[in-house]
């Protein structure tokens, strides 16, 4: 991966709950599996699960590395909240997991050879912290890329399926070819929502669901809640009047009241009374300023 590219925000839907759980979980299981696998090839491994000390020392450990983990990704959720975190810090901070859990095994590695817990071949600290830097690297970091590339082709697959009305089967009738429309799917693929771009104000992100606010033919506002993510919506209606313009909102350039200057930066105030004032975060001002420019 090129440098730019490790400096690309991160998707953030690989840090929605879901994600991470199942992250946790998956890494987890093959973490176990792979290390229970490879202690009759290692001098350096003292894992046991048989009955006495070095089975309760083994436990211990494990218990331990796995609410690391648990405490890291529930960390890793909360800063994904911030508009700054790239590829570049996800991969630091998987990194940093690593490197923290292979001490913890060093550590035991000591203190259970002073206690005659374990016995192994090489017990020197430099040596047995490289050896367990690479177990861990392996059978950590592994489940972590599977784990990521898998829910960036679904989410790739999430993207496909917003396809232009035109193209889903209905027995509603065919819109004219001129009319535009915006058509939102959820993560199942089922095409839920279906408006005129003049009826729609903005949209808001609620993790892994989206608010949709609109007006209805009696011109009420109204707010419509769909499994989908902003992200998705974003790269399916590039160019069109949606404006990405915050972390948690796109809205329809069409409905902009009044853009302002504060000095908490920009805010846009939609057509509609019933809708709040929208912020416009730093990381998408240029953008939202070039499309008003334009117009």
């Amino acid at each position: 991966m090129a440098v730019h590219s490790l400096r690309t925000q991160l998707p953030r839907f690989l840090l929605g709950k879901h994600q991470l759980i199942a992250t946790v979980v998956f890494a987890a299981f093959i973490s176990l599996a792979f290390l229970i696998l490879s202690i009759p090839f290692s001098h350096n491994a003292w894992f046991s699960l048989d009955r006495g000390e070095a089975f309760l020392f083994t436990l211990v450990f494990l218990l331990i590395s796995l609410a690391i983990v648990i405490v890291s990704k529930m960390l890793m959720h909360a800063a994904h909240k911030a508009d700054n975190f790239t590829f570049l810090h996800y991969i630091l901070w998987n990194i940093a997991e690593i490197v923290l859990i292979s001490l913890l095994y060093t550590f035991f590695t000591k203190e259970g050879d002073k206690l005659g817990i374990i016995s192994l071949e090489q017990s020197d600290f430099l040596m047995v912290f490289i050896g367990a830097l690479g177990y861990t690297a392996l059978s950590l970091g592994v489940p972590y890329i599977v784990a990521a590339q898998y829910f960036l082709l679904e989410e790739k697959d999430n993207t496909i399926r917003l396809m232009k009305y035109g193209e889903v089967v209905s027995d509603a009738p065919i819109a004219p070819s001129g009319e535009q429309r915006i058509t939102l799917f959820d993560n199942s693929g089922a095409l839920k929502f279906d408006i005129s771009p003049d009826n729609l104000f903005f949209i808001e992100s609620d993790d892994n669901y989206i608010q949709v606010w609109y007006t209805d033919s009696s011109a009420e506002m109204r707010k419509y809640m769909l499994r989908c993510r902003l992200k998705t919506v974003e790269e399916s209606f590039a160019g069109s009047d949606l404006v990405r313009c915050h972390r948690k909102y796109i809205i329809n350039i069409r409905k902009v009241r009044v853009l302002s200057s504060g000095k908490d930066g920009y805010s846009i105030e939609l057509e509609s009374d019933a809708t709040p004032l929208i912020p416009v975060s730093k990381t998408y001002e240029q953008a939202v300023l070039a499309r008003f420019n334009s117009r």
